[in-house]
């Protein structure tokens, strides 16, 4: 394997899973910020998973962090959009 990063990461090789569009739609959920790779969520999922075998409080709280960081993202999305409608109609 190569010592090259991309994006701050290590590269390795890149692979293509079938996910169902439920499952997509589930792990998005966990996604705390747009440009949260899948790779990065499944990573935070195992992380949680492990975590959650020998303290499932901590993990409980990874969770409810995730869910705050995740609400307020859309939040801000939402404001964002409301903006540039509002702006529009000013135009």
């Amino acid at each position: 394997m190569s010592n090259k990063k991309i994006n701050g990461k290590p590269e390795g090789k890149i692979t293509t899973i079938k996910l169902l569009e439920e499952t997509k739609l589930r792990i998005e959920k966990l996604r705390e910020h747009k440009r949260e790779s899948y790779d990065d969520i499944l990573r935070k999922i195992l992380y949680i998973l492990n975590v959650a075998r020998d303290s499932p409080e901590s993990a409980k709280r990874t969770l409810e962090k995730i869910s705050d960081l995740r609400n307020r993202m859309l939040e801000e999305e939402r404001q964002q959009k409301e903006n540039l409608e509002k702006e529009k109609a000013l135009r």
